[in-house]
Order: structure tokens, then sequence, then C-alpha cells
């Protein structure tokens, strides 16, 4: 999973997720691989994004987990996608073809950051979809999708513990450009040249 590591204070912590700003790479976009579709997300999926946010790491930064009053609620998720936030348009939902069932997203987004403008690659699947390839088989069709459309390079964070998420950036072929310190440790900052 990629992440900004210092998010806005004055909003939220939940609604963060469902934020951006400027331009959304892949808004309406779907991309088809070998065992994926990256689509928008539909209202009857909020469940997954709930099970998302309620199976991270207790290292993740407390605004992205379900706070103590139970926030986000799948209510208050279906009414982001309907909404048309950044997890549903800008986000996509990663679907397996063969059983139809959503495991997490995996997309671009702009939240005014990063090198140039470019946008920053963010993926997170449910953990027991870990260890089979779909979040560098979905990943891989966004860094794709990124270079046909015209985009010089793309960045992403990832916490020094994700392991697994650097595993994936690192099979992409991003490098690291330096670290931000932060709550809950060192924020890897990469790059991909596309």
């Amino acid at each position: 999973m990629t992440r900004t590591p210092n998010e806005a204070s004055d909003v939220r912590a939940w609604e963060i997720a469902f934020m951006a700003t400027g331009q959304t790479a892949g808004r309406g976009v779907v991309l088809e691989t070998d065992r994926l579709l990256l689509r928008p997300w539909r209202v009857a999926e909020a469940g997954v994004q709930r099970e998302l946010w309620a199976e991270r790491d207790p290292r993740v930064p407390p605004h992205r987990r379900i706070d103590a009053d139970g926030h986000p609620t799948v209510a208050e998720l279906e009414e982001a996608i309907r909404a048309g936030g950044v997890s549903s348009a800008g986000l996509p939902a990663v679907e397996r073809k063969a059983t139809g069932d959503v495991i997490g997203y995996c997309g671009l987004i702009d939240r005014g950051r990063g090198f140039g403008g470019e946008p920053e690659l963010a993926f997170e699947l449910l953990r027991r979809t870990w260890g089979r390839g779909y979040a560098t088989e979905a990943a891989t069709a966004v860094v794709d999708w990124a270079r046909s459309a015209g985009y010089g390079r793309l960045w992403a964070t990832v916490w020094d513990w994700n392991t697994a998420s650097r595993r994936v950036l690192d099979k992409l072929g991003f490098t690291e450009a330096g670290c931000e310190h932060g709550v809950p440790g060192i924020s890897l900052i990469t790059t991909r040249r596309l």
C-alpha cells in the first residue's frame, strides 16, 4: 500500500481517503489484465472498502484506520462511492475476473504534491489475496496506462516497514528518491520514469 505520509489535519480523518485536488488520473478508465479488471467502484462494494480499513496494520497512522467511533462506516463509504470520491473514481476497484469479487484498489491520485506534478501510484489489497501477484499485475496495468496517457514519471510513498509494497514497487522499477520522517516512522519516496 502506498500513502502520502502527511494529510490535512483540518478535515475529518476518515474523509481524507475520498478527497482529491486537481486531476485524478485514471478517472473513468477500465483496465484489463489476464486475471483482473480495474474499474469504478459500485455502491454495493462499500463493505470491501470497510474491510480494507479494518485490517490495516496498526502502524498505519490513525487517520487511515477505523476510528474509535467506528468511522468510516459502510454507509459513509457507500456515500463516498455515490459522490465519486477518489476511491470510486480515481482509484479503481480491483476485481478478479474468474470470481467477480473485488479485492482492493489500484490507481493514480494527485494530491497536489509529487515531483513536477506527476501523480502518485496507490494500491491496497485485502490480506487474504496477498502473495498471488495481484498487486504487481494491477499496478503494472496502471503504470502502462500512465505511460500511454503521456505521463513522464510517477511517484509512490511507502512506509519503510511495508516490505510487501516495497517489493511490488521494486518489481515495477520504482527507485528511492528520498524519505520523510513522521509518525509512525520513515516514509520512503520512490519514483519511476515512464
